[in-house]
């Protein structure tokens, strides 16, 4: 495949001109939001052919988990300073060869590092993907079409994930599903390569990089996912999420500490000041913590309380899916037709809508919770696109891979956050584990009941930032 040149893919008119650029840029989302999904579902064959332990599947999946969400901010701020474009292509080529790796696994451990290396690969090439995509259009209304078209293909690779990876698992060995990564990596490289213009070193952020913030923020960023994920795994009961909640805390402190002192900070706090990033970045926390209750709970309790099966539970999920993807081509024109803030207001209050549906009937009929899967999904989709254009929008040029972090960042720790407060509600009104579940028991009852509580209580925080954002958004 020849590399494709375009003339002026900074003014392009439309997305036809630079679909070369588009299409690699959505193949690296879609990388992004397929991995720990397609791998998920080959960890029972991982544990049979490594041997690998419950503690051994749970770094395989969480060690990427931790390093990708840790390692955004700070490559970011990298990509600012040494190319957008150059990082992405870097990323590419070493997160196709970390895949490639898997060939030489033969046990857990060999297979944990395998994974980490790739979670810091795809940290690498994360932030690139919104900032690349800035990079191409001049027209507000053609980046909403760009980003609302990427993130389409995300959620069809998330949708279809497992279910490919199942089928691929019928007839091939599990080391497929990281190596066909590989050529997926290599036509995005390729599309990248001859669709986006080289990096201007003009626009190239020139202050020094703060490599004691670089270091602090990651260290933050990682103790806090791995907090909520030690949250859900083995409760607060143990000490063991205490001590990685106090040490995020710790890092915390010393970094915006840090950060105010420091000549050529990481990231500059006056720029979330401004009232379009901070009011952007407090809706996109929202729909993480609103989102993160609906990912836990609708499918256990489906499949445990209900008693479906596994692949109508993925079924049952449909709803969700189906409103992301249709809704994907309507968002620009309900940005038009309304305007950025009240789109925002509303897609927000559809959220919170659903979330309250489903806390209060959603135990009842399949057909509440498929209403409030309906709803949260239009919502976040109207809300998630508007709140990643207005960051990048609000950032100058030379902060954009910064920003785009910055914005994935905001949603992986509230999502995390989310998570952790459902399972620890979740955990202390059971006597008993989640396998013990069966319909119409108390300890089913008790399961619904903690889910209501859960999902109000989040609903009630998403209100507030969300009530705050807005207000935010009109000064």
């Amino acid at each position: 495949m020849s590399a494709i040149t375009l003339e002026k893919p900074a003014a392009a008119g439309s997305l036809r001109a630079v679909w070369p650029a588009i299409l690699g840029l959505s193949v690296v989302f879609l990388v992004e939001m397929l991995d720990n999904s397609v791998l998920n579902v080959a960890l029972p064959t991982i544990a049979r052919e490594l041997h690998a332990s419950a503690t051994d599947l749970q770094w395989i999946t969480s060690g990427y988990s931790l390093l990708f969400g840790g390692l955004m901010m700070a490559f970011g701020a990298i990509a600012d300073r040494f190319g957008t474009r150059r990082m992405m292509l870097l990323g590419l080529v070493l997160f196709a060869l970390a895949n490639l790796a898997v060939l030489v696994v033969h046990t857990p451990g060999q297979l944990i590092a395998v994974r980490a290396v790739i979670g810091i690969t795809a940290a690498m090439t994360a932030p690139g993907t919104m900032a690349l995509c800035f990079r191409l259009f001049d027209a507000e209304n053609l980046l909403m079409r760009a980003t609302s078209l990427i993130t389409t293909v995300g959620l069809v690779g998330l949708a279809l994930g497992p279910t490919v990876g199942g089928l691929v698992l019928q007839v091939l060995p599990w080391q497929t599903l990281l190596v066909m990564n590989v050529p997926i990596a290599v036509l995005a490289i390729l599309c990248i390569r001859g669709g986006i213009p080289a990096d201007d070193p003009a626009q190239r952020n020139t202050s020094p990089l703060d490599l004691p913030g670089a270091l602090l923020g990651t260290v933050t960023i990682v103790l806090a996912l791995w907090t909520a994920t030690l949250a859900v795994e083995e409760g607060w009961s143990n000490a063991t999420p205490w001590l990685a909640g106090l040490g995020a805390l710790t890092a915390a402190i010393v970094f915006v500490v840090h950060e105010r002192r420091t000549a050529h900070p990481l990231f500059d706090f006056a720029l979330i000041k401004r009232p379009a990033v901070s009011a952007s970045l407090a809706y996109e926390a929202a729909m993480g913590l609103g989102m993160a209750v609906i990912a836990f709970s609708v499918s256990l309790q489906l499949q445990l309380v209900w008693g479906w099966t596994p692949a109508q539970a993925a079924l049952g999920n449909l709803p969700q899916v189906i409103v992301m993807l249709a809704i994907g081509p309507f968002v620009e024109k309900i940005v038009t037709r309304l305007g950025t803030q009240r789109a925002a207001r509303i897609g927000a209050a559809a959220v919170i809508t659903g979330l309250l549906v489903y806390a209060l009937l959603g135990r009842y009929d399949y057909a509440w919770i498929a209403v409030a899967l309906a709803l949260t999904a239009a919502g976040m989709r109207v809300v998630a696109t508007i709140a990643g254009v207005t960051v990048m929008r609000g950032l100058p040029e030379d902060q954009t891979s910064t920003g785009a972090a910055l914005s994935d960042t905001s949603q992986e720790v509230a999502a995390s956050i989310g998570m952790a407060v459902t399972g620890t509600i979740v955990a202390a009104a059971l006597t008993g584990s989640l396998a013990d579940l069966t319909s119409g028991t108390a300890s089913a009852h008790a399961f619904e009941n903690a889910v209501t509580t859960a999902t109000l209580v989040l609903t009630a925080v998403c209100a507030a930032l969300v009530t705050w954002a807005a207000r935010r958004a009109r000064a």
